[in-house]
């Protein structure tokens, strides 16, 4: 049994690296210390307990990492530091070498880190950190949470059994595995019970949904979208493979899921996609954008690409750019390669340079920028109903119409979490909204 007393008066402070699956766990991390007796520490408080979730996509992500440890370690002396998330899983002994850092948690410990915290009445001054026993990684355990946002994310999926040769993950996070229908619709419920109208549906690999339960991906959206009081989901990142024509058809018809994907590409170039070990080519990949377009001419679609993974020799680096110049994407999400230890990618002998890859990044960041922009053109002056989110004081509120175009209006605390229509007018200041003009 644990004490919570412990817990009574304590502050914390949150931090987050990488995907929107970490962010919906640290969520929920804060509602259980929260229930506990833990209060947010406020801005320029120094807080009792530092809770660090990691990410490890990248040797990038890796470096930010270390670098948070150190920053709120500096900017909280004293506290209690908790660092989880697939950095810590997959480099526990280097994490809990970093001074100031007390227990370090592998990614199925989460659930259970009351307990680890209860060491923070008997921690030792000095001594080193406690490195939790790292299990195998089988259970699924459960998020669905909103933090400070207005939209809320429901884990429905963890874990990847794809095995790509640039990657870490399945490492980090373990088999595929879910929750079941009945527990993600009941999730859904208390979500509409409590005021949320948009849920963000995330996952490792959402599209493989099922393998725990018997059940389907199409299964799951089709009882969620039955789900009253839920006026918006989203679906996260699924892979083209996964994003079957049936799925496509069903969203297009759906009285709640919005016509917005997110779909990693990874690579134009079919040779590349094969050293990569993706279990699809180009063609199929054409085939959902033409079937999305089809169906949802005005879907916002975004894409993750790759550049200068081992193996991507210029000739593929060009037909990777033509294949995307030509596709109706809405937005490329970009991503330079990095060497990870332990992946099959290190047996390919073509090394791309840094500075190979830094020009094709930015070549490919122009041609979203380019395609972003066309996207946000063709729909000014329509009027498209907008979920309104919080803003920082003094700054304009922001929302998102139904196909993921971003909307500016003038703050008014009143119109957080509610849907109002708009027309959608001129760019903003920084170009990075639509002025909302009321009807």
């Amino acid at each position: 049994m644990i004490d919570t007393q412990i817990f009574q008066d304590k502050t914390a402070v949150y931090y987050t690296l990488g995907c929107k699956l970490n962010f919906s766990e640290t969520s929920t991390i804060g509602q259980m210390l929260r229930q506990a007796g833990v209060r947010t520490a406020r801005k320029g408080e120094q807080a009792d307990l530092c809770i660090i979730n990691t990410c490890s996509v990248t040797e990038v992500a890796d470096k930010k990492c270390r670098q948070a440890i150190h920053r709120l370690v500096k900017q909280h002396p004293g506290a209690f530091v908790v660092v989880t998330g697939c950095y810590a899983q997959l480099k526990p002994e280097t994490v809990a070498a970093i001074p100031g850092v007390d227990v370090v948690l592998g990614a199925e410990q989460k659930g259970e880190l009351l307990s680890y915290l209860g060491q923070l009445e008997k921690r030792t001054q000095g001594g080193e950190a406690f490195t939790s026993k790292l299990k195998d990684i089988r259970s699924f355990a459960p998020s669905c949470s909103r933090g400070d946002r207005t939209r809320f994310f429901l884990k429905v999926q963890d874990g990847c059994d794809y095995y790509c040769s640039y990657c870490t993950i399945p490492l980090a996070r373990g088999r595929s595995r879910n929750g079941s229908i009945a527990s993600m619709v009941e999730q859904a419920r208390q979500v509409a019970a409590q005021g949320g109208k948009e849920i963000v549906i995330t996952g490792v690999n959402i599209g493989d949904f099922g393998k725990s339960t018997g059940e389907t991906f199409l299964d799951l959206i089709r009882a969620l979208d039955e789900v009253e009081g839920i006026s918006r989901y989203r679906i996260s990142s699924i892979e083209p493979n996964l994003l079957t024509d049936e799925i496509i058809a069903f969203v297009a018809q759906s009285k709640r899921f919005m016509p917005h994907f997110h779909i990693p590409l990874q690579s134009g170039s079919d040779a590349v996609l094969k050293l990569m070990r993706r279990r699809y080519d180009t063609a199929l990949f054409a085939h959902r954008i033409a079937e999305i377009r089809r169906l949802m001419p005005q879907a916002f679609i975004g894409v993750d690409v790759i550049v200068g993974t081992r193996g991507e020799t210029a000739i593929y680096f060009e037909e990777s750019y033509r294949f995307l110049a030509q596709m109706e994407v809405t937005q490329l999400h970009v991503f330079s390669y990095s060497e990870r230890p332990g992946t099959q990618a290190l047996k390919i002998e073509h090394i791309v340079s840094p500075q190979e890859k830094h020009e094709r990044s930015q070549r490919l960041l122009q041609l979203s920028e380019e395609k972003l922009q066309s996207f946000y053109q063709c729909h000014q002056g329509q009027q498209l109903p907008v979920l309104l989110e919080r803003s920082k004081p003094g700054a304009p509120m922001h929302g998102f119409t139904p196909n993921y175009i971003r909307v500016e209006v003038p703050r008014n605390e009143a119109l957080d979490n509610q849907l109002v229509t708009y027309r959608l007018g001129a760019w903003n200041d920084d170009r990075t909204a639509l002025i909302g003009e009321p009807l």
